[in-house]
């Protein structure tokens, strides 16, 4: 009743009071069981008291605790024993609450009770809660045994699929499986002898030990592990030295460098486990990134030097050369071999078709690398055609050969990077010519500036744009200066123009000038650095020059941590969706799916082509001009046919995806499309939420972390904008500096009032209504005339009017509205039947225009609903209130996007796409209806669209809800798992509440399954290859004599022994791919 009949903080407060006495309803759960009379005591073992040196005692805080509370309920005893007055039974009693209420959940309840040493003692919910808590700590996370750690070396004679292991370190990771081996092979006794074997490291044992690896990959991983790359299987190859060698190719994935990291070895150890290291965590498997569909292995560095440097054509633009012809390969290789060609020698070559090209020695021997199925590559290998290669043999020829053709490139590329000689000398960095000139000539127009600001012509913002305008373009000008300058064949330019390393930004600043730089508030300071590197700062040029590169290193420290962070949430508001079999329509169904369009204006966000590629149809495209269908619906729209689409001209499509999914948890294959990893489509089991994570989150903490390498050199852009407006989406808070939209369709006016603009939208419809003119009634108003709302349009002859036996009194006809007044006659008759009144509607609304705003529309303009009418950013709860929620889940996918792509980062819509749609699960309550919801209760989308549709069935008033959004730390903890909940914040209100309701969890998620020790509900496909018994083992005497005693003869064993099939290795080829 009080919360039908009341308002405001009363109903909040009944609601809030019902919720509790729904949830024991419903639980079963008995009011009185929620006071404890009995106080349960932790066992001695998990509150332990050690002594120290000394005879003091440390023990755990629990045991202070329940000392205290043991101590006051024994004073209690005595004092109600003694009858003692009730003021002091009151504050004993008092102190007794107290004393539990610490015990329970130190510092809820008024101070918290400290210890020695002023700390505050740790109480039970302490031991739950935070990173050091029991949730994050043990059961999120465990540590592992056959594990080793040391230092990272590169090996460049690796192939992809191996690791170079220090011989030490292996033999004490595969102890066991030595020891084994040695029985097995009869060089030792009993485990025992050969324990001692392998701690003495006999010759031996290296044999055993190369053998026992030979099937058993180990993982490696690298702290941080920001996305699932972070930790891939090799195979080992045994090393001399303490370093752990990588191959280095996977270098990109695992973000390292040999500059002192580390890495972690693991030992996979079942059968299961070695099986799912090589057939899906192996480095081979993993050649594309999760998150953008990108190879991972593409040459970096040295190698693309190398192969830079090789296929370099320094007679391209001397089309007359002399050019001997060469046959084939076999020839130029000989040719090279005997020294009588160099690498960068123009040839004429013939190719296997019989065509003939002009090309160079170089060309010709890396072409020797590449699958023929790609023709001959006639062109200068920089790091993006690189790239492309690796992609398209991925694509166009198959896994196994772009394996084969990384490899050869590493190779390669290392060899001719050696052979290059390329070194670099101050020699070669050199200032541009007109520099001093340019200099002079910034200086004069910075000094005209000035003259005009001391003579009140121009404001100091003013004089101070035009400084940063004439400095940047001088900057800029000496850049090109500096360029056109550079010989190609340096090796300055070779670095920079084949992508190797550095950029031509850094190139200025070495020979030209270091130019203009940010103050710690990012605001640019108008005095620029005039020197360059070669030449040397001045003390006040480096003066200035170290605030950038400080803050650069202060902003990594902060900001990783943030990122990490919000990784954290994502990862947590996500972990639970993963890819369930099949399609979410029945066939015959109509398909769900969003609006994809091509945004002209837009240079940030992705290109429609980018976008639909991997997609599933959701209706069919057809060409516009010939109505020929170019992707049928529900079929995978590949490259191809992306571009045909895009070449028929059509803007937009209607495209399946993770947004508009149906199913309640997790999302089928084909809302979700190709997976990014492999180029097909998506397997089920996969826990696509838990990689949308990742790759939001990786290049996050990227980002921030690359603040450091240009050294503070003022850029437009920073990240520090991005990272928090990146947080700010996923949370859907109010933005910092919001837009205005429009609530309704209409025309806009500009208005002042003092000093405040106010911007008003006014909407003007035409409605009209109509009446019923009964029999007997008498008409007040003429065809046509104007009448005012409640004027009377006609009057009763008589007051009362007789229905069966009752007297009912006659109403008059009034107008609803304004309008003009129009008869309805029907059937030909004269007297009219009825009158229509047409009347304009105008509805106007109001908004004031913040006065450092900017508006994107003029007076007199026509908007509509949702138009954006000031610049900035929009409130994402305003989008889903006007324009519904397909609109607001694709600003949020657009708003985040814009954030990554201005800091040249690809991520697939798709991946914000699934954290979108959590943020979107679920609806708020408006009117429960016959349910027994309550007002204002969140639950969730689909199991509310059950219960409506349910109750409609059954006649009864079903409940209406509208969608609401919700950020992802709010999303996380409102997950019907409490587990997950629990484990992600607010660890003690989740788990009282959760008792409260007699929750359940139905470990849906991965969360939930790993802390209770349940393999996750996300499947790789494996097989599991298992020994077969070994029957009739050929035993030595040695190992029989224990058996002797125990039977009366040897001969009495079983037929079939199988000790040695519990540990036999898994029966696996050891294959690289």
């Amino acid at each position: 009743e009080e919360i039908r009949e009341t308002s405001g903080q009363r109903r909040r407060k009944a609601t809030k009071r019902m919720r509790v006495v729904e949830a024991l309803r419903k639980s079963g759960n008995r009011p009185e069981w929620m006071i404890i009379s009995e106080l349960p005591v932790l066992p001695p073992d998990l509150r332990p008291m050690v002594q120290l040196e000394g005879g003091r005692f440390a023990t755990s805080d629990l045991n202070d605790l329940y000392r205290r509370v043991i101590n006051r309920n024994n004073r209690l005893k005595r004092l109600l024993n003694l009858g003692a007055p009730e003021i002091i039974i009151r504050n004993e009693k008092r102190m007794l609450q107290e004393s539990v209420d610490s015990l329970i959940d130190n510092g809820r309840r008024g101070r918290a009770v400290a210890g020695s040493g002023n700390h505050k003692l740790k109480s039970l919910s302490d031991l739950l809660k935070g990173k050091q808590g029991r949730f994050r700590q043990n059961l999120l996370g465990k540590r592992v045994d056959y594990s080793g750690r040391s230092v990272i070396i590169v090996g460049p004679q690796l192939r992809l699929h191996q690791c170079g292991l220090p011989k030490k370190m292996a033999l004490e990771l595969f102890k066991p499986f030595v020891m084994h081996a040695l029985v097995k092979q009869g060089l030792a006794h009993n485990i025992k002898s050969a324990k001692r074997i392998v701690e003495r490291a006999q010759p031996e044992v290296w044999d055993v030990l190369e053998e026992v690896i030979a099937d058993r990959p180990v993982l490696l991983n690298r702290a941080p592990t920001l996305h699932r790359l972070g930790i891939q299987a090799f195979e080992p190859v045994l090393v001399d030295g303490s370093a752990i060698q990588l191959h280095p190719l996977v270098c990109f994935a695992y973000n390292a460098d040999f500059d002192g990291d580390q890495m972690a070895v693991h030992v996979p150890l079942s059968y299961e486990a070695v099986a799912e290291a090589r057939q899906v965590m192996l480095s081979t498997k993993n050649l594309l990134s999760p998150s953008d569909g990108e190879p991972v292995v593409a040459p970096t560095l040295d190698m693309v030097l190398g192969c830079y440097y090789m296929t370099y054509d320094k007679y391209a633009d001397q089309p007359d050369v002399k050019r001997p012809t060469y046959q084939d390969m076999e020839a130029v290789q000989r040719a090279f071999d005997m020294r009588r060609a160099h690498v960068h020698d123009p040839i004429a070559f013939r190719l296997k078709d019989g065509s003939r090209i002009d090309t160079t020695i170089g060309r010709v021997l890396f072409n020797e690398i590449v699958p023929d199925e790609l023709g001959f590559l006639n062109a200068t290998m920089d790091k993006k055609k690189l790239r492309e290669l690796v992609s398209r043999t991925y694509r166009e020829v198959s896994h196994e050969a772009t394996v084969k053709l990384v490899d050869a490139i590493k190779d390669i590329g290392f060899e001719y990077a050696t052979r290059s000689g390329t070194t670099i000398a101050v020699s070669d960095i050199f200032t541009p010519p007109t520099k001093v000139a340019m200099l002079a000539d910034a200086d004069a127009q910075i000094a005209d500036m000035e003259d005009q600001f001391q003579m009140g012509l121009v404001t100091d913002d003013e004089k101070y744009q035009h400084a940063i305008r004439v400095w940047t373009d001088t900057t800029q000008k000496m850049q090109e200066a500096l360029y056109a300058s550079l010989p190609p064949e340096s090796p300055l330019a070779m670095m920079s123009n084949s992508g190797a390393k550095g950029n031509i930004t850094q190139i200025r600043q070495m020979g030209a000038m270091r130019g203009l730089m940010s103050d710690p508030t990012g605001r640019i300071i108008p005095l620029p650095i005039r020197s360059s590197f070669r030449d040397g700062l001045s003390v006040l040029e480096y003066f200035i020059s170290t605030h950038g590169a400080r803050k650069g290193l202060a902003d990594t420290a902060l900001r990783t941590a943030d990122s990490g962070y919000l990784t954290r949430r994502m990862i947590d508001v996500a972990q639970d969706t993963i890819i369930l079999p099949g399609s979410c329509v029945e066939p015959g169904e109509a398909i769900p799916g969003i609006w994809i369009r091509h945004r002209p204006g837009d240079v940030l966000l992705a290109s429609l082509l980018e976008r639909l590629i991997g997609r599933w149809a959701a209706a069919p495209i057809a060409d516009p001009n010939t109505g020929e269908v170019i992707a049928p619906a529900d079929e995978e729209i590949t490259e191809p046919v992306a571009q045909r689409i895009i070449a028929a001209g059509i803007e937009e499509a209607f495209v399946r995806s993770p947004l508009a999914c149906r199913i309640r948890r997790g999302i089928c294959q084909r809302c979700y499309g190709r997976s990014l990893a492999t180029g097909k489509l998506v397997d089920e089991g996969v826990a696509i939420g838990i990689i949308a994570a990742q790759s939001i989150g990786e290049p996050g903490t990227q980002l921030t972390m690359r603040t450091f390498h240009t050294g503070g050199v003022a850029s437009s852009v920073d990240i520090t904008s991005g990272l928090p407006r990146v947080e700010e989406i996923f949370e859907a808070r109010v933005p910092k500096g919001l837009a205005i939209l429009s609530e309704i369709d209409g025309v806009v006016a500009l208005t002042r009032t003092g000093d405040q603009r106010i911007l008003s939208v006014t909407s003007t419809r035409t409605v009209s209504e109509d009446y019923t003119l009964p029999e007997g009634y008498d008409l007040q108003v003429e065809d046509g005339a104007d009448v005012r709302v409640n004027q009377v349009l006609a009057l009763p002859a008589t007051a009362e009017a007789t229905t069966g036996d009752e007297v009912v009194p006659t109403e008059p006809i009034k107008a609803m509205a304004d309008g003009k007044v129009e008869f309805i006659r029907t059937g030909g008759r004269r007297r009219p039947t009825g009158l229509r009144i047409t009347g304009v509607r105008t509805d106007t609304r109001e908004y004031p225009v913040p006065a450092n705003s900017r508006l994107r529309v003029e007076g007199g303009e026509y908007v509509s609903s949702g138009h954006q009418m000031t610049e900035g950013s929009l409130n994402p709860h305003d989008v889903l209130k006007i324009m519904g929620p397909a609109a607001c889940q694709l600003y949020l996918v657009e708003e985040v996007q814009k954030v990554y792509r201005s800091q040249g980062v690809n991520i697939n819509d798709r991946h914000i796409e699934v954290i979108a749609r959590q943020m979107l699960r679920r609806v708020q309550v408006d009117d429960p209806g016959d349910s027994t919801l309550l007002e204002e209760e969140r639950v969730e989308r689909h199991a509310f669209n059950e219960l409506a549709e349910k109750m409609a069935a059954e006649g009864k008033i079903p409940p209406t809800a509208h969608p609401v959004l919700q950020g992802v730390t709010r999303a996380s903890l409102e997950t019907d798992s409490f587990l997950s909940a629990a484990s992600f914040q607010e660890t003690t209100r989740v788990l009282t509440e959760a008792a409260l309701e007699g929750k359940t969890d139905h470990l849906y998620g991965l969360k939930e399954n790993v802390i209770i020790g349940k393999l996750i509900p996300a499947r790789a496909t494996i097989t599991v290859e298992r020994p077969t018994p070994i029957a009739e083992i050929a035993m030595p005497e040695s190992l029989l004599l224990p058996f002797m005693f125990e039977f009366e003869r040897a001969d009495s064993l079983s037929d079939v022994f199988e000790p040695e099939a519990a540990l036999a290795a898994a029966s696996y080829v050891a294959e690289p791919i």
